[in-house]
């Protein structure tokens, strides 16, 4: 079945964390239209139930296809990838991407084989992590610490606001504080908020550490997915859809304008 050159990529948060996915694609796939939608009303994430985010997100992501008609949709947030990605999947049909801690590529870079894991509360306790470190770091101590403080900081970074530093070294401390963390080489940024305050996070740092995520792969992910179809000629303003419109959506619209999102609407 053809595709319309002008269906979008719809990508799904609960607040700004999935522009530090979104950055990747658009250099990946630059003429793609884009969707950016984030749940406003039900951030954060991090700090739910799994129950609350199981029965949110598919609902969501429902109206959202229904409203904007994506080619392909990419959950661009760990907590609800690792908890409802199966069931929006079920409940869509189109392509969804997930984003999960990239924890495979970070014990391919491990020399110490000590890992640490960085995200939400949500996101650190799944069993889906488990599996992956099973999977892909069976040798390696994986070290996990959940800040929800640090989604904030992303937040308030893009939205112009003075950041204290304390909040990036209280994250990194909650792996370096546990045993093993002293041999600690890489960390996985395990929250798509959390590349985006990765500056801060090697500023505060007591030593050099290698950061991964998963941005890159899924731009990849996205690319072949969408191969053969066609795309606009020229590069197209991006939609920002927010659950809730409030003053702190209006700050971040110069942050949201740099990553071609120049119209912002409420859901």
């Amino acid at each position: 079945m053809s595709v319309p050159e002008n269906a979008p990529l719809l990508f799904f948060d609960s607040g700004v964390g999935g522009l530090s996915i979104l950055g990747p694609a658009r250099e990946t796939l630059p003429n793609a239209p884009i969707v950016y939608a984030a749940d406003r009303a039900g951030f954060p994430y991090g700090t739910k139930s799994e129950a609350e985010i199981a029965a949110r997100v598919p609902a969501l992501l429902g109206r959202l296809v229904e409203r904007y008609r994506p080619r392909l949709a990419v959950i661009a947030c760990n907590t609800a990838s690792t908890i409802a990605l199966a069931a929006v999947r079920s409940a869509l049909d189109i392509p969804v991407v997930g984003t999960v801690p990239a924890i495979k590529p970070a014990a391919l870079q491990s020399k110490s084989r000590v890992i640490g894991v960085l995200g939400t509360d949500a996101t650190v306790r799944q069993p889906y992590v488990d599996r992956l470190a099973a999977e892909h770091g069976a040798d390696c101590i994986i070290l996990r610490h959940g800040s929800a403080a640090l989604v904030a900081l992303a937040e308030a970074k893009l939205r112009g606001e003075p950041l204290d530093p304390a909040v990036a070294r209280d994250a990194l401390a909650g792996l370096f504080d546990q045993p093993g963390g002293d041999r600690m080489d890489v960390v996985v940024l395990a929250c798509t908020h959390f590349p985006l305050v990765q500056p801060e996070l090697e500023a505060a740092s007591l030593r050099p550490l290698v950061f991964t995520h998963g941005g890159p792969g899924i731009a990849r992910r996205i690319a072949y997915l969408t191969q053969g179809q066609s795309w606009p000629a020229a590069r197209q303003e991006g939609i920002a859809v927010f659950t809730r419109l409030d003053p702190d959506v209006e700050a971040l619209r110069p942050a949201l304008m740099d990553y071609g999102l120049t119209r912002i609407e409420g859901l």
